[in-house]
């Protein structure tokens, strides 16, 4: 089972690609902890704390 990989830029959560669609770069990590799923990021308190602009499934913490 392959696991699921977070954008370092803005982490957000990827299943099936290599490229993230947001910021459109390659640097994934599979080391990351906890979900958040935004769907209206304008009425969200913390899509707002977490700077997220983007409706999607995202990890809170990425690993160092």
């Amino acid at each position: 089972m392959q696991k699921n990989k977070a954008c370092k830029t803005c982490r957000m959560i990827l299943e099936h690609s290599d490229n993230c669609p947001i910021c459109k770069t390659s640097q994934l990590t599979t080391n990351w902890k906890g979900v958040v799923v935004v769907i209206n990021p304008e009425k969200s308190k913390i899509a707002k704390k977490l700077g997220i602009t983007t409706p999607g499934k995202y990890a809170i913490r990425l690993a160092k």
